[in-house]
């Protein structure tokens, strides 16, 4: 479930943007200059780019704070990757997107080598 603030931001993104279109509408039966109009497209074009990349951040995060957390319990301090866990958990509220999308990938495979030693340990 998103936050209520998020929705309520984005939702108030989507409204100003479907304000636009109908103007970009308007714009088009009114036959009004063509860089009025590429104007306008890019105006629409940036709203929904910073929608979808609130909706993105805040989806990553989670899941990237949730796969931190779930790291940290499986490795209780001799699994041979403690440091660089603590490093990523500590860059955590400093990620850009582009940061946390490779984040998550690397805790992830972390997450699975630990997993796995857990495994081949109890065997």
């Amino acid at each position: 479930m998103l936050p209520k603030d998020l929705t309520k931001d984005i939702k108030t993104r989507l409204q100003s943007i479907k304000g636009q279109v109908d103007g970009l509408v308007k714009m088009l039966d009114d036959g009004k200059d063509p860089e009025k109009i590429l104007q306008q497209f890019k105006a629409v074009q940036a709203g929904i780019d910073k929608a979808h990349f609130l909706l993105l951040d805040e989806t990553y995060r989670k899941a990237l704070a949730i796969k931190i957390s779930e790291t940290v319990e499986a490795c209780p301090g001799n699994c041979g990757n403690e440091d660089r866990i603590e490093f990523i958990r500590q860059q955590f509220p400093h990620l850009k997107l582009d940061r946390l999308t490779e984040m998550m990938r690397e805790i992830s495979d972390l997450k699975q080598r630990i997993d796995y030693q857990g495994i081949n340990d109890s065997q």
